[in-house]
This record gives C-alpha cells, sequence and structure tokens, in this order.
C-alpha cells in the first residue's frame, strides 16, 4: 500500500508516553463535539462519533469528558465555536503533508501551522496542490496477535479489505470510506481485536527520503502535533514494508 498516516505512529508513541493527557483528552473531545454537530449526538446513527468515542474510550477518557463534548456539540450546553479546518503543505525533502486539525480561531491555527513549517523549511501549500497526491480510505489498525500473519491477511481480505500494509507488528487494512464499518465489523465477528478505526488520507506514490530528512520530518511531525488545533498528519514518506 503506498500512503500512510504519520499519525498512527505519534499515536503509538502518544499511549506509551505521553503525560500530557489533558491536551490528549482536549483534543478527543474537539473532535466528538465537531462528529455530534455535524450529525448528531447518537452515535447509533452517526458513525463518525461513534468511532471517535471508541478511541476515547481506548485512551480512557472519562465518561463525563464523553458526555459534555457530546452536549457542546449538540448545543445542550454552551461550548466553543469550532471548526474543522485542512491544511495541504511541503515538508522537508519536499514531501507531501496534509494536515487535519480543529480550531476556534482559524486564522490562529494557520499561523501556527505555519510558522512550525517554516522552522524546518516546510511551507503551506495552495488549496489542491497536495491533496491530488492523496486518497480519503478507511484505515483499520491491528497489533499482531497469536494468528499467522497469512490468516490475518486473509481474514482481512474476506472482510473487505482493498489492501493491506505490515509495518513492524502492525497491520493496516484500508477500505473504501463507506466500508470501514462493516469490515470492521467482521473483523471484531471473527474475534480480532482493533486497535483503532478511521478515515485517512494515504498517498498514492511513497516517496524515498534519506535518513537526515526523515529524521528532521519526525521532529516536525512532533512539534506539528504539539499545537492545540492539529489532530491528524498524513505524509508520502515511503517508510513502511508493503504488505
Amino acid at each position: 500500500m503506498s500512503g500512510h498516516s504519520h499519525a498512527k505512529t505519534v499515536k503509538h508513541q502518544k499511549e506509551a508516553t505521553d503525560a500530557k493527557r489533558g491536551k490528549l483528552f482536549s483534543k478527543i473531545a474537539q473532535q466528538i463535539l465537531i462528529a455530534a454537530k455535524e450529525k448528531g449526538g447518537d452515535q447509533n446513527t452517526n458513525s463518525a462519533l461513534r468511532m471517535v468515542i471508541e478511541k476515547a474510550k481506548e485512551y480512557n477518557m472519562p465518561k463525563e469528558n464523553i458526555e459534555r463534548a457530546i452536549k457542546k456539540g449538540t448545543g445542550e450546553l454552551a461550548g466553543e465555536s469550532l471548526e474543522s479546518i485542512i491544511v495541504e503543505a511541503y515538508g522537508p525533502g519536499g514531501i507531501a503533508i496534509i494536515i487535519e486539525g480543529i480550531a476556534d480561531n482559524k486564522n490562529r491555527a494557520l499561523g501556527e501551522i505555519k510558522q512550525t513549517l517554516s522552522q524546518y523549511g516546510g511551507k503551506i501549500a495552495n488549496e489542491g496542490s497536495v491533496r491530488w497526491m492523496f486518497d480519503r480510505k478507511g484505515c483499520i489498525t491491528l497489533r499482531i496477535t497469536n494468528k499467522p500473519k497469512e490468516e490475518l491477511e486473509l481474514m482481512a481480505i474476506e472482510a473487505g479489505a482493498e489492501d493491506i500494509c505490515w509495518h513492524e507488528n502492525v497491520l493496516d487494512i484500508y477500505t473504501k470510506p463507506d466500508e470501514l464499518e462493516r469490515t470492521k465489523k467482521l473483523l471484531e465477528e471473527k474475534g480480532i481485536k482493533i486497535e483503532s478505526a478511521s478515515l485517512d488520507w494515504t498517498a498514492k506514490e511513497e516517496i524515498s527520503v534519506d535518513e537526515k530528512t526523515k529524521e528532521t520530518c519526525q521532529k516536525l511531525f512532533e512539534d506539528l502535533d504539539e499545537l492545540d488545533s492539529v489532530q491528524e498528519i498524513y505524509c508520502n514518506i515511503k517508510s513502511r514494508e508493503a504488505g
């Protein structure tokens, strides 16, 4: 599979090392608020809300925090005026980047992202100049279990996977956006534990960069991830073993 979400690397690191749980909970609460605002507060009919609530539970986010964010999104409680943003950019070595965010002040958020990019020789790109290099895909992530790799791959394909990609002991399963929930449900019915499920931007073609550039990109991603407005980061660096 060409294309990957750097965000998943960031998430794995956070799960192990992030002491700033307040910031993490704040970002997830923003996602819940936006999902509830756009399609209502009932997770039985709002698949986007259901997925982000599952993520909140994975991080042990308190139930009351989840419920408060839903009520802010539906207007039952007063909340911030938030909006989703997508930033297209170029990074070190000419890599293509898509940054998804949620902001209460779009201009300030864009200014912070622009400043962070410039510190690493990157820049914000014109709308549409990067996005065409990516496809919107459903992505389901599994950790290695006691099942053989070949068996997991077969189960993924039978459940509707369009493509698969191994990186270390993690399997990413890619689906059409509208097949994400169905594939996830079929895998769970087979006893497969899902680590995460989300709609991602996956690069149509990956590019190779040298180790120094890769390290610089990693630092850039970490600094971007520290910004309150940044939710997800995607790039087209080749860094995974093909499935």
